[in-house]
């Protein structure tokens, strides 16, 4: 394995470890889920660069005999800085990252799961509130079709979760709708909470537990 590696990363985590440390957990379109460490104290760039939905290309230096990986470099083309301008923004994307993560980057449908990801977080840095909630759920939807669970399901079948017209029309809607036009299509709050309900419950079955950041 080459000890120099390069991708395109979403960065979904970062946490301290040690003094002046951090582990940092990626998206990457060409291995999935990748954790390494970010040396460097406060006043680093890489530090700086290494932080929560920040995109770019990304250098791991990894250590075969320890297998141990080190972030080498982060060049960012995208800081979505907006993300933390609004509340619904940021713990949106906050509930994006977790599940990726819950769910180990989808599966191996790595480009295609890394292509919704970032078009969502793209949308949702200048998303208002209610724009905001839908792009959450549009992700989950989207996510499940990613890891398959959507295969031979229907919207329209016998569900113990009470499904309305308004619900069903709008999963059935955004299956081809591209994220920048989520804020395009209505939704009334009581389909919106049958639509969230009824996505969460087809993750939850395959993940085995509700993410709290779910709602």
């Amino acid at each position: 394995m080459p000890r120099n590696l390069t991708y395109s990363a979403l960065t979904l985590r970062v946490k301290a470890s040690g003094e002046s440390n951090r582990e940092a957990w990626f998206f990457t379109a060409e291995e999935g889920i990748v954790k390494a460490t970010v040396f460097g104290g406060p006043k680093s760039r890489l530090r700086a660069q290494v932080a929560p939905f920040h995109e770019g290309k990304l250098w791991i230096y990894h250590d075969p005999v320890r297998d141990s990986r080190k972030v080498s470099d982060f060049d960012v083309h995208s800081y979505r800085t907006g993300l933390r301008e609004l509340y619904e923004r940021i713990m949106t994307a906050a509930s994006l990252a977790e599940t990726i993560l819950a769910f180990h980057g989808g599966g191996g449908n790595w480009p295609e799961a890394a292509r919704l990801a970032g078009s969502v977080l793209d949308v949702l840095e200048s998303a208002d509130e209610a724009t905001s909630s839908r792009l959450g759920l549009y992700f989950l939807w989207h996510w499940a079709g990613i890891l398959g669970l959507r295969d031979g399901l229907s919207v329209d079948f016998d569900s113990p979760i009470k499904l309305g017209a308004g619900a069903k029309l709008w999963l059935n809607a955004i299956e081809s709708l591209p994220a920048a036009e989520v804020k395009r299509v209505s939704l009334d709050g009581p389909s919106l909470e049958q639509a969230r309900n009824f996505t969460q419950a087809v993750l939850a079955g395959a993940l085995g537990q509700r993410l709290s950041l779910w709602n």
